[in-house]
C-alpha cells in the first residue's frame, strides 16, 4: 500500500498557474497582428491630432 501511495504522490502535479494578463495580451497581439497595428496607428494619429489642435488653439 505504501508503494501505491508513493506512486500516486509522484503522479500528482501542482496545478498550473493561470497565465498572466500581460502574457495573454502579448499572445493576442501576435495572433491578431493587423488589428493591433491598425489600432496603434489610429491611436497615434488621434493623439497627434489632439496635440496639434491644442497647440493651434493655445498659440
Amino acid at each position: 500500500m505504501s508503494q501505491e501511495q508513493s506512486l500516486a504522490s509522484e503522479n500528482r502535479l501542482p496545478p498550473a498557474p493561470a497565465p498572466s494578463y500581460v502574457k495573454l495580451a502579448m499572445r493576442n497581439m501576435v495572433r491578431k497582428r493587423g488589428t493591433s497595428l491598425k489600432h496603434f496607428t489610429l491611436s497615434t494619429v488621434g493623439l497627434l491630432a489632439v496635440l496639434v489642435g491644442l497647440s493651434y488653439l493655445t498659440r
